[in-house]
């Protein structure tokens, strides 16, 4: 089975996060050990305590993690992760959810220390109703094997392939709201999800969801898909899933332009086609690896399915690119898959000293330009700014998600002071042009500062959520931007 993967190696154990570490209670690990497996190791808590965070990985780098948890827990059914919350809540303790630790927003950095909950043993497959399409799977399993077991036993597919398709779980997808590289044909995460089992922080267990397209008031699902561990810990999960495709076709075009390539998108969508990948690049991103000459913009098209559907679609893509662009080489798009999911330059850029991070917002068809256009903008205004790009990723009726990159060249002791203002200029770009703030990395802590601002007065709502479901608040503190008992964060 697949196991968490670290992102570059650690170089030492020390805390980087300033402020107060939550002590656990005189006896606390003894009684935890009677629930389930416990880990106290200095550098096994060290290493679970990180994610994929590009600011952490040069923290790690000097010898630091964000916070490092005083105990692991590692549960192994829904009943021992019932338990141990019922003794956090009871006893004060802070829990931080993980299991693949793929998340690149720190939202499984346990800001206050305490218990870092390890859900990996949770990887089981439950029951598979292919007549209807619904598999049940752990909330530890990996992408690879949810869908080996799916696609050899059932011929099935979830159709939910992230960039960090080999490192995540199931539970990670859904807490952190995650869109898959295939989602204009399959939806985001949220449109897979049939049901939940979650633990709330007190340790009683609930159900959600688990029929089709019911209407016993809100869908209370969507209460917990996103929510990032803070309102309960996700155990099982429900989900659709689809036949195996039998068919796939591809395509890619060079159109003049970004806005001309976002007419492109918008108008295959618009006419009812949905292409499981449709990506545009700008045109720095077109040269770099993309067939581009440096002013047109490369856009990569890959179906499958029914041969007839696909092939409806894939007709209509045509139809509207050949008046916009010039068909390119198909190669592209099997260079595209090949390649989709190295992270290898992230590790190597960050050992040179330079500040990289990606950015990936959503925004309406009619906001695109000026989102795209304002948020590069701000991003290169910031001393030691190199580069700032951009390509739609997942395309839908009402709009697109723009997924930036940065990189700066800051001096040494600059590099944390270039990041959080890179991020700060262009979060706050993106949403004063019409973009949301995030459309599949999520919150976590990197992102917690822009919260109140980006939902506005509905941010009390998503308090008031937390205090009913967790009036202790010891489920992920210091994430969502939400208040925590513990205190606030002090990053940054």
């Amino acid at each position: 089975m697949t196991t968490p993967l670290p992102p570059i190696e650690l170089t030492g154990t020390a805390d980087r996060l300033a402020g107060a570490v939550t002590p656990l209670p005189d006896g606390f690990v003894e009684r935890l050990g009677s629930l389930c497996e416990t880990v106290t190791d200095i550098t096994a808590t060290a290493e679970a305590s990180r994610d994929w965070w590009p600011l952490a990985l040069h923290w790690a780098i000097n010898g630091s993690v964000p916070r490092r948890a005083a105990v692991i827990a590692r549960p192994a059914s829904t009943e021992q992760v019932s338990a141990v919350l019922a003794a956090c809540n009871q006893t004060g303790v802070p829990v931080t959810p993980a299991a693949g630790r793929s998340g690149v927003c720190g939202a499984s950095v346990p800001v206050f220390g305490g218990l870092l909950l390890d859900l990996t043993a949770l990887d089981s497959l439950g029951e598979v109703d292919a007549e209807s399409g619904i598999v049940e799977a752990g909330a530890g399993m990996f992408g690879p094997d949810l869908e080996r077991m799916i696609n050899t036993r059932h011929r099935l597919t979830v159709g939910h392939f992230p960039q960090s398709f080999d490192i995540s779980t199931v539970g990670g997808w859904v807490a952190c709201r995650g869109a898959g590289q295939y989602s204009t044909r399959y939806g985001k995460i949220e449109d897979m999800v049939v049901g939940l089992e979650v633990v709330l922080a007190d340790g009683r267990v609930i159900r959600t969801g688990g029929s089709p397209a019911s209407a016993v008031g809100p869908d209370l699902n969507h209460v917990f898909v996103g929510s990032e561990g803070t309102f309960g810990v996700i155990t099982r999960v429900w989900l659709r899933a689809h036949p195996v495709a039998p068919a796939q076709r591809r395509a890619a075009y060079h159109v003049p332009n970004l806005a001309a390539g976002f007419e492109a998108c918008r108008q295959i969508i618009r006419r009812g086609a949905t292409p499981a990948v449709l990506r545009l690049y700008d045109a720095a991103e077109s040269k770099r690896g993309r067939g581009g000459d440096g002013t047109k913009c490369a856009l990569l098209v890959l179906d499958e399915g029914d041969d007839s559907i696909i092939g409806a679609a894939m007709e209509v893509v045509h139809d509207v690119c050949q008046t916009l662009g010039t068909r390119a080489d198909d190669e592209l798009v099997a260079e595209w898959i090949e390649h989709r999911n190295d992270t290898s330059a992230l590790q190597a850029l960050t050992k040179r000293g330079y500040v990289v991070d990606t950015m990936e917002v959503a925004a309406p068809w009619s906001a695109l330009g000026r989102v795209y256009a304002e948020t590069t903008a701000a991003i290169m205004a910031v001393p030691n700014a190199l580069i700032a790009t951009c390509h739609l990723s997942h395309s839908y009726l009402d709009g697109a998600c723009l997924y930036f990159s940065f990189a700066a060249q800051p001096p040494a002791d600059e590099v944390e002071s270039t990041y959080v203002a890179i991020w700060d200029a262009g979060q706050r770009a993106v949403l004063a042009a019409g973009g949301n703030l995030s459309h599949h990395h999520g919150i976590g802590l990197n992102r917690g500062r822009f919260v109140a601002e980006a939902l506005g007065p509905a941010f009390d709502v998503l308090v008031g959520l937390k205090h009913s479901l967790d009036p202790n608040g010891v489920l992920n503190p210091g994430k969502l931007g939400l208040p925590s008992p513990f205190g606030t964060p002090s990053w940054p």
